[in-house]
């Protein structure tokens, strides 16, 4: 009876991590469409207007909503993924091996 129990626990918390993860890639991909649209919009209307293609393409201004949605979907990446622990466990153990079989060699 316990271990069903678990077993259904375990299923419903990996079901929502999948769900979490799924969510995530549609919020990057309407992202990604959304403003890649909009950049190509706003770069050929400010070209329309009389700007060269570099000043169409450098226009801070272009890229501001791109900037702050950028962010929001950074912070669903870490909520959705953690933040990488670059220089963890696994790291240090790396480095260890690393120079240990460095120093064997010589």
């Amino acid at each position: 009876m316990k271990r069903d129990y678990l077993r259904g626990e375990r299923y419903n918390r990996a079901q929502k991590r999948v769900q979490d993860i799924k969510q995530f890639y549609k919020h990057l991909t309407v992202y990604l469409a959304i403003n890649g649209f909009l950049i190509i919009r706003r770069i050929y209307k400010d070209i329309q207007y009389g700007d060269s293609v570099f000043e169409a393409l450098t226009d801070a201004s272009n890229y501001r909503f791109i900037f702050w949605w950028g962010v929001i979907v950074v912070f669903h990446a870490i909520g959705t993924f953690g933040i990488p622990n670059l220089f963890g466990k696994n790291w240090e153990e790396r480095k260890i091996k690393e120079y240990m079989n460095e120093e064997q060699r010589r």
